[in-house]
Order: structure tokens, then sequence, then C-alpha cells
């Protein structure tokens, strides 16, 4: 584990590698505490590097000697070697190769990144600079190589041996040993590199492209579970073939290979060939898995799978560029989800993932670029900014030039960057060539942080039946940029009529003041380019209700003050989905601050009447979109409140305010919930499709407003529903509400479930992040007897991130305790973690990313909390960038 403080790296101080590296042989001999690597490089001088600059290879914590180059041995006192690097002062200035043999040791590589064991498997992670805790080598995504890896391993330890690319040869050893040769021509970075070896089993499958090849596809799991990895195998091939539909991208090589492992830092990783998960988003099954589960699955198999064109083909030049791969690949896998389920509930999951991760971070003190221009420790860059920020980015592009160009502009990209390691500019010059468009404003989108705002303010002028926006964008400073300049804003609205009728789009000519161009108004997308702009609308006969940002258009907040009238007519008639979930939204968040203001001097929540009586009709109208009624039906969470008041936050306050609302609520709704609990009751065989998942939801949204607002006829329904589940998603949502709700039947309940699935660990993960989001006083006192529990380890990143992960992020009153005691907790795991884990470590101390808007006295606490992290000895560089950011 890197201790030092690591020193800032700059997008400006960018240039090119001295050499470059066209082949790397490696030869991995397996053993668990002595795997030897032996790796031949063939390297040349890069014309665009410095002339005679020496070779410095990148190591980190490596054992091993340069045995030689061009097949000599080097002569004394020409390398310099330590853990971290390896120096030839003067080499060759032609075309060269060097042997160099390292030992690395899996078992006790705890950071899991390079070469280490996961249970029985020895797997790799080498994104982003893993690849050099297992050899030596030029470790940036902009040196492209050939790979052919030979690994060796006991044919009983590890009878299965999987490399990147083709698997070319196969044989047997002396002492029960066998090998197998992989080679992969495709030019690739080595933080794409993976190889695994172990005891698996493998579902088989194959796929035939669209020009008629045959694709053979295998997902290796442990053994006894491949029958779960059915529907990560039908979501890879529907994948293929969308990639193929919409975008024209064929797959490439005659194998996909994926494997599920237990012990991973993050969700997944899309190595060319040869895809390493997380097991939690490959093993599924009705009774073990919920209808997130199956989502979750779905999204990140297409998402490692369409990293294979935009990843993988084309790279990053370097990691200031990451959001090229990962901002766009996140906006791809949107898509697909869209099209394979429900669009506009897809849309709505992604805002409010975008608004619960990556808001808070744009307003606090880890706000950063979508492209940044400095870091110290890229690990802490794979951040909600980069991926769902850098989705959205890429929506906008798609508004702003529209479909057809936007389609042309990625074919573009594919035709001139294929086999190259590319930067953001080249991506957006494809878009500004294929539409015609000057993209030197859109640009902007990618080199300053925060969120934008857009003000709006409405005029009606009855007399001359015109109806005026007036539209003025801001961005807040954020560290390190206090001025922001105006962006590209595209605001795709519509006017709606007292009656609920939509009013067609009528302006001025494009010369007058108010005007619009024609594609404008046929599209209903409005361009925001300067610092503000004024829509006119004409022939308009009554002042109208705007529909504005529809289907989250632009990732800003909108500043508007809906009158309660216009928010009650959205919800019930505007045509967008988007915006009739998100009227819902404002309405509760509105009514909710009035209740926290009231709550902390002294009084009484704010009168719900209004918002319930708004509400019935979803309630009536269920069985239209059963999907639709239960997100409108659910409220925004305590964070999204936090969230919207964003200073001098006090979360019991918070959690006040919406207990009441929840409570309220389910009373003047309790007639019709119970009616679609009850009705919704049938049992129907259980698929993983939208229409199923759509009903299950509902259900379970209407039993958790039951029990807030009765909590022992909500308690009995859930624990009958409990009993009664042929599904974990109906069984999981009725402990939930058991749990989390109605305490005299907690503890039975939680006993029986973990009795019944004890042996699973993906279903023990959510056993204990249930009870780490118990919003009671208590809980610290009762995560940490779970920390003791016999299935609960430091070891796995599933399991930290389950229970103390959950506790920092899903149970806001309990983690910010007035008291201190959960940032102190956290304070002491995240700094036992790092010894371990450093990326786990540095992820869990996200949590504290909004202490600054704390109340004073939480505030006090958090900040007593990371400054004793900061004063700590020994910290990893990935721990000491998170925390040095967060009290900058």
């Amino acid at each position: 584990m890197r201790t030092d403080v690591a020193r800032p790296v700059r997008l400006a101080d960018y240039r090119p590698p001295d050499y470059l590296i066209e082949t790397v042989d490696l030869t991995i001999r397996l053993e668990a505490g002595n795997t030897q690597v032996s790796s031949r490089l063939a390297l040349r001088p890069n014309p665009a590097g410095r002339v005679g600059a020496p070779l410095i290879l990148d190591g980190d914590g490596l054992s091993g000697r340069l045995a030689a180059i061009d097949g000599e041995a080097p002569p004394a006192g020409s390398v310099s070697m330590s853990p971290d690097a390896l120096e030839i002062a003067h080499p060759p200035q032609r075309p060269f190769t060097l042997d160099i043999e390292t030992i690395v040791d899996p078992a006790a590589n705890t950071q899991l990144m390079g070469l280490y064991r996961s249970g029985s498997a020895y797997c790799t992670q080498c994104e982003a600079e893993g690849f050099r805790r297992i050899t030596y080598f030029l470790d940036r995504p902009d040196v492209l190589s050939v790979y052919t890896t030979r690994i060796e391993a006991s044919r009983t330890e590890a009878p299965v041996l999987l490399g990147n690319g083709n698997l070319v040869e196969t044989g047997d050893l002396p002492d029960g040993r066998h090998f197998a040769v992989w080679h992969d021509p495709h030019p690739k970075p080595c933080y794409l590199f993976a190889m695994v070896g172990g005891v698996l089993d493998a579902l088989k499958d194959g796929f035939v492209t669209m020009s008629g090849r045959k694709v053979d596809l295998a997902i290796y799991v442990e053994p006894g579970k491949s029958g779960h990895a059915l529907y990560a195998m039908d979501s890879l091939k529907r994948s293929m073939r969308w990639d193929e539909e919409e975008f024209g991208r064929e797959y490439d090589l005659d194998v996909f290979n994926i494997v599920a492992v237990s012990d991973f830092n993050m969700g997944a990783m899309e190595n060319k060939g040869l895809n390493v998960f997380n097991d939690k988003y490959i093993l599924a099954s009705p009774d073990t898995a919920t209808d997130s589960d199956y989502a979750g699955i779905e999204t990140v198999v297409a998402h490692e799978y369409f990293h294979n064109w935009t990843g993988n083909r084309i790279t990053c030049r370097d990691w200031f560029q990451l959001c090229l791969k990962e901002g766009l690949t996140v906006f791809r896998d949107h898509e697909f989800s869209a099209d394979q389920r429900s669009r506009p509930v897809q849309r709505i999951g992604a805002v409010r993932n975008l608004r619960a991760a990556q808001f808070p971070e744009d307003g606090g003190p880890l706000a950063h670029n979508v492209r940044p221009e400095l870091y110290h420790e890229i690990n802490n860059f794979y951040t909600p900014t980069v991926y769902e920020k850098g989705a959205e980015v890429i929506r906008v592009l798609k508004e702003f030039i529209g479909d057809d160009a936007f389609r042309r502009g990625m074919d573009l990209y594919f035709e001139r960057y294929d086999g190259t390691a590319a930067i953001v500019e080249n991506f957006i010059s494809c878009f500004a060539d294929a539409s015609g468009r000057d993209m030197t404003q859109f640009m902007r989108w990618y080199s300053q942080a925060g969120t934008p705002v857009v003000k709006v303010r409405e005029t009606y002028d009855a007399a001359a039946r015109t109806y005026a926006l007036q539209f003025e964008q801001s961005c807040p400073p954020t560290p390190g940029q206090i001025e922001k300049l105006p962006q590209v804003i595209p605001i795709s609205l519509g006017l709606i009529a007292q009656d609920g009728t939509e009013i067609a789009l009528e302006t001025p000519a494009a010369d007058q003041a108010g005007g619009a161009s024609a594609e404008e108004v046929a599209r209903g997308m409005f361009d925001l380019t300067a610092k503000t702009r004024t829509l006119v609308f004409k022939n308009v006969a009554a002042k109208p209700v705007p529909s504005l940002f529809r289907g989250f258009s632009a990732p800003v907040r909108l500043d508007f003050d809906s009158s309660e009238e216009a928010l009650r007519l959205s919800l019930a008639y505007d045509s967008d989905n988007f915006n009739r979930w998100q009227a819902a939204q404002t309405y509760a968040t509105r009514l909710m601050q009035a209740s926290v203001t009231a709550l902390r001097n002294g009084g009484r929540p704010a009168d719900p009447a209004g918002f319930c009586a708004a509400m019935t009709r979803v309630g009536e109208q269920w069985r239209d979109d059963p999907a639709f009624a239960s997100l409108a039906l659910t409220l925004p969470g305590e964070s999204d409140l936090a969230r919207e008041i964003a200073s001098d936050v006090d979360p019991s306050a918070i959690h006040d305010a919406r207990r009441a609302l929840r409570s309220a609520l389910g009373q003047a709704q309790a007639a019709a919930l119970t009616k679609i609990h009850d009705e919704l009751s049938t049992a129907t065989p259980f698929v993983p499709d939208a229409a199923g998942a759509a009903r299950r939801a509902l259900r379970l949204t209407a039993l958790d407003l039951i029990t807030a607002a009765d909590p022992d006829e909500g308690g009995m329904r859930a624990l009958k529903q409990y009993r009664s589940a042929d599904n974990m998603t109906e069984m999981f949502g009725a402990l939930s509400v058991l749990v989390l709700y109605a305490p005299s039947l907690r503890d039975e309940a939680l006993e029986h479930f973990y009795k019944k699935f004890e042996t699973d660990h993906l279903v023990v993960d959510k056993w204990f992040s249930l009870q780490a989001m118990i919003p009671e006083a208590g809980a610290l006192d009762h995560i940490r007897a779970l920390m003791q529990h016999p299935a609960f380890s430091m070891s796995n990143p599933n399991r930290m991130r389950s229970l103390i992960g959950t506790f920092a992020m899903a149970n806001p009153t309990q983690f910010n305790a007035a008291d201190g005691s959960g940032y102190e907790f956290m304070a002491t795991n995240v700094l036992d973690i790092d010894k371990r884990n450093a990326q786990v470590a540095a992820r869990l101390l996200v949590a504290f990313r909004s202490w600054k808007g704390l109340e004073p006295v939480r505030r006090a606490k958090a900040n007593a909390a990371l400054q004793r992290i900061a004063a700590a000895n020994a910290l990893s560089a990935d721990v000491r960038d998170i925390v040095t950011r967060s009290l900058a």
C-alpha cells in the first residue's frame, strides 16, 4: 500500500510516452504465496517522445529482476530497481526486448489490485494502476500492446485457466500441472489485462453476429451456481444484439468470457474478452434476487459489454479522459435499459441516482470537472461526476444536435479513432463535423464543475394573448473555480392549458424578440446558451402551466416557483411522465421543507391536506401505469430533502418531517392503498420483466404507506406477505417493512430470514444492509454487535459496504447523530480498513461529502472526525487525498 503523499498529476503536463511497447509475452506460474511472472516486452522509442530519455517502468511493491536486454544480461550498474520502479538510464535507441521476472503473493494481496485470491480462485484487477503490481511496465492507458499470456497452474487447484482474447493452446505439464495460452490480437492498455484461474463452473452459450460469425459465450461462477447466471447470459446476448442494431458495433473475438468473484472492489471490469464481475451483478434466482438485483445485472452486464467499443477498441489517452469511456458507456447502458424496460421509469431512476449521488458531490468539497484537470490519486476519480454526470453530458449533446446528427457523430468516432487512445476533443470534433455546430461552448460541460441553476420566471399578457418565460442560468463556485461561464443548456418544454390539454407552441419569428427557430419550435427544444434568454409564445388564450426540462433534458437545478394548483395540474395531465413525477416530488419537498422549519421552531408539521388530495388521482388510476404510481407515491428521501435545504441541515428534523408526511399520506389514501395491496397479492409466476416488477413495486409502496399510517395493521400485512412470498422481491420488501417500522416483529423475522439464507452470501449482504438502515437510537450498538457476527468479514468489500457503508450512506439520522458517535465510528473503521484495502476505505470516507452543510453542532463533530483521520500516520494515498479535499 502506498502511504506517500502523492504528487499532483496535471492534465496540462501530459506528454507522450518516450517508449512504446509493441508486444507483451507473459508467463504466469500460479502459486498461492509465490507466483512467478515472466514478461518479455518488445519496446521501441516513440517518435513523439524525448530522444535518448531514460526508460522508467512503474512498479508497486514488486520484488524482481531485469533478466535480459535483447537476450543478454544487463551490464552491471546499468539498471536501477526498487519495489516501485525499474529504470534504465541509457536504453537502446532502436527496437529492443526486455525480459523481467517478478514474484507476487496473491494470497496476501488484501488490496484486491493486481493479482489476488478470491476464495479458491486467482484473479486480477488492473484498472486504474494495478498492472504495476504484477510486473514492471509503462502503466498508462496510452501505451497499447498486443498480449500473449501463458498461464500455468496445478490442474487440481485451477482446472480453469482464462485470459484475454482467444485460446490458442492448452497442455499438460509435469507434477500435475497444466497450461493455457491466450492471445489478444487487439492492442490494448495494460489496465485491460486479465487472467483467472480456479475451480469454476461454466454456463455456456453462443451468439451469431450480424456478419454471421459464431461467438462462444461463457459465464464462470463458483461450483453449483451456474444456474444462477441464466439472466446474466440473457442480458449479455440482448446487449450484443442491441449494440449491433443501435450503434452498428459487432463483437470482434471468437469468445466472450465473464467470471464472477465474491471479492471485488468495483462492480465489474471490462477486460478485453474476459470481464471480471462482482458476483452480485451475475448471480440471481427468483428466491434470492429482487427485481432491483435483476435490473442491476442487466445494466452492469450491458455496461461492461458496451465497453468493448467505448473503452477497449477506443480507449482513453490519459486518466483525465476517464469520462470518455465511462460517461459515454453509462449513457449507452441507460439507453439499452430504456429500450428493454420502460423508458420513463428508467429515466426517473437515472435522475434519482444522479441527484442522490452526483449533485451532493457537485455541491461539496469533492466537486470536480467531468474531465478533471488535476488529481492526486486516480482511484478516487471513479466518481458519480465522471460516470453519471458524464452520461448526462452525452445526453445534452444528443439533445443539442438531434438524434440523426448524434448517430452520424458516433459513426465518425468509431471510424476515426478505432484502435487509438483518444481525448474528449477527438470525440466532440466528430459531432461538430456531423452536425455543423460549433462545439466550443459545449466543451464547458467538461471544464466547469458544479450543477448549473436555471432560474425561470413567467409573465402572461391577457390582452396580447402572449406568455413569456425568462430563463437565467448560473453556476455556483466550486473548489478552484469561482467564476463560471454560460453553458449550452437544452430546454425541452411544453405548455399545458388549464383543462389539461397541450397547447401548440407558437413564437414570433426568430429575428423578433422572444422568437425561436422553426427547428426549436418543432422539437419543443430550446437552447439556452447566453446567461439569459426570453421565450415568448403567442396565441395563448389563458395563462398556462409550463412543463420545463421534459425528460430532464439537462442536468440542472430548476428554480421555478410553481403554485400548488400548477403542481396538481402537472401531476394529473402532463404528457411527460418525468415531469408528472417531478410535480409530485416538488410538492412533497416543499411541504416537508416547511415542516422542517416548523419543527425546528417548536411547531407542528405543515398541513398536508392539499398534497394528500392531489395524490388521490394517482392511487385511483394506478392500473394505467403501476410503475409510475409507485414512483409518484414514494416521497423524496431524507437525503433528497437535505440536498434541497443545503445549509444548516438538521437530519433529525428532516426525518421527523418525512415520517409525518408518510403517515398523513398513508392515512388519507388508506382505502385505495389497502385495495392495491390486496389486488396485487394474487399469486403469479415470477418473471423479472418490467410489468411484473412494476406490480411488485407498487404493492410494496402500498404496504410501506399502510404501515406508516397504522403500524399494527401494516406490520400484520407485512408478516403475512413475508410468510407467503414465493420470491425475494416480495419477501425482502415485507421484511424491510417489519424491520424498519414494526419493531415488535423485527427480531423473529430477521432470525428466520438469516437461517433460511445463511449459505447465500449475497442474500446475507441484504440482511446486514437492512439492519444498518434502522433509524433508531441504539443503531450503532447494534451495528457493532453485527460486526462480531460470524458471517461478517472485514476483508470482503461487499460485506463491508453492506453494513458499514449502508449505515453511512442510508441511515442519515444515526450516521449524523448529534453526539458525533456516527462520525467517530466511521473514522475508526476507515482508518482500520485503510490498512488492508485503501480503495474501499476511501469510498467509505465519501460519506462525509456533505458535512459542511450540516447545522453547527454536527458540523463541528464531523470536522473533528475528519481531522482525526487526517492526523493519522501511514494513511494510504487514496484516503489522504479524500480527507484533504474534504477539509479544504
